[in-house]
């Protein structure tokens, strides 16, 4: 337990900002942490483990590598789970699931594959613990065992988190396809909002929806860990210590920073949908960031900047049919069709006018805008200075930078190498 194999799986694109984000939380030197596809790699400690579960925003999870094996058949996975010391982390009185996942296995059926990894798990404790075997549940497990195949190899992991990590524990009020807390992080990441170290900058969603950028914004702002709200698979393993993960927890609420009362606000979202802002608002007092964060109504086609002198929008917008939604916030369909008639069916129109609105009202602004849609410079009539590749689930996205002089685009700074 002194050395782990740290497995934190993230989405495509998010690698460079995981690996430093890991870094800072667990304090490792660089040759402890390695950049994968769709991932970071970390030698180190259970104490690490711990830290990066209560502190880490970007990844999707905390895996701990327990055998690494080259395999050319079902069996070969059988004998590789038969040989980890499953009996070390829990008792067969836990339940167990086993999940696989490949890429290029020659293997026909992973359901069949996760069946043998299974069986060599129960067979193991059988054999260990006078006949008893743990029970599997697929939907509530107190273990998750995790599978992945390659061409010739077969990596086994015990999951340290559980849910995933992007259940903070704060968000029971949603829309109908609310951004994960993981994604909205790394927009945030990307776009340098929390790198400097001198006083943040204003920043504002105009589409916020359920609140989940300025959450996680704010979160950031005033230093409260993602994962201080929610429990963890590792709180049932055995070598768990209760006194151990109060003290990380303690040291991690005694770091909260929080602005001074009266003091103005940094954060700022608004919704077209007054029921969002509602959703907003609550989620925010559940996190603990309701008086550093002001939500408002309003059409992003309409609202002025919420403070003057510039900062950092950052969004999700909306496209296809969640722009058909008509209204501006207190106003119904039928009085007021802004929306509507800004509408077409890939959203040029609506992309093209809110582009007008800030270039006449956000002077001095930098929009970060997540979408799909690589032709969203196009429909705005806009030039971007960045574009980062960043992947949505399995939707290919980029976030786009546009920077706000009136009536023009500023002068495109130098490309770095985010850039693509």
């Amino acid at each position: 337990m002194n050395q782990l194999h740290i497995f934190l799986p993230c989405a495509a694109g998010v690698e460079d900002y995981l690996a430093a984000e890991a870094q800072a939380i667990t304090s490792l030197p660089d040759q402890a942490i390695q950049k994968w596809r769709g991932g970071v790699l970390i030698h180190g400690s259970w104490r690490a483990m711990l830290l990066l579960n209560l502190h880490c925003r970007l990844a999707q999870r905390v895996l701990v590598q327990l055998s690494h094996t080259p395999y050319r058949s079902e069996q070969d996975l059988y004998r590789a789970a038969s040989e980890v010391a499953w009996e070390i982390w829990f008792t067969p009185k836990q339940s167990i699931k086993v999940e696989v996942t490949a890429q290029h296995s020659p293997l026909t059926s992973l359901n069949f594959a996760a069946l043998k990894i299974k069986d060599a798990v129960c067979d193991r404790f059988r054999e260990k613990a006078h006949g008893v075997r743990p029970d599997v549940n697929t939907q509530w497990p107190d273990v998750r065992i995790y599978a992945h195949l390659t061409t010739d190899s077969c990596s086994l992991y015990i999951d340290t988190s559980g849910e995933p990590l992007f259940k903070r524990g704060w968000r029971e009020d949603k829309g109908d396809a609310p951004l994960k807390e993981t994604l909205a992080a790394a927009m945030i990441a990307a776009s340098g909002w929390a790198a400097g170290e001198g006083d943040l900058q204003p920043l504002y969603d105009p589409c916020c929806g359920s609140g989940t950028i300025a959450i996680e914004a704010a979160q950031i702002a005033c230093n409260i860990a993602p994962g201080s709200m929610r429990h963890f698979a590792f709180e049932k393993f055995l070598p768990f210590q209760a006194h151990v993960w109060t003290a990380i927890k303690t040291e991690a609420a005694d770091a909260i920073v929080k602005p001074e009362p009266g003091q103005k606000a940094l954060i700022y979202g608004s919704d077209v949908s007054h029921r969002m802002v509602d959703f907003a608002q609550r989620n925010a007092e559940r996190a603990g960031v309701a008086d550093v964060i002001e939500f408002r109504g309003g059409d992003a086609l309409q609202r002025m900047p919420p403070i003057d002198g510039g900062g950092v929008m950052l969004l999700n917008p909306p496209y296809g049919e969640r722009i058909a939604v008509a209204g501006v916030a207190g106003e119904s369909a039928a009085r007021f069709g802004a929306r509507e008639l800004a509408h077409t069916d890939d959203g040029g129109e609506f992309f093209s006018q809110l582009a007008s609105h800030w270039k006449k009202n956000f002077s001095g602004w930098s929009a970060w805008m997540l979408t799909p849609d690589l032709k969203l410079p196009g429909k705005m009539r806009l030039k971007e200075s960045r574009r980062v590749p960043m992947w949505n689930g399995p939707i290919e996205c980029r976030l786009f930078r546009f920077d706000m002089v009136a009536g023009r685009m500023a002068k495109p700074p130098a490309a770095t190498s985010a850039d693509v």
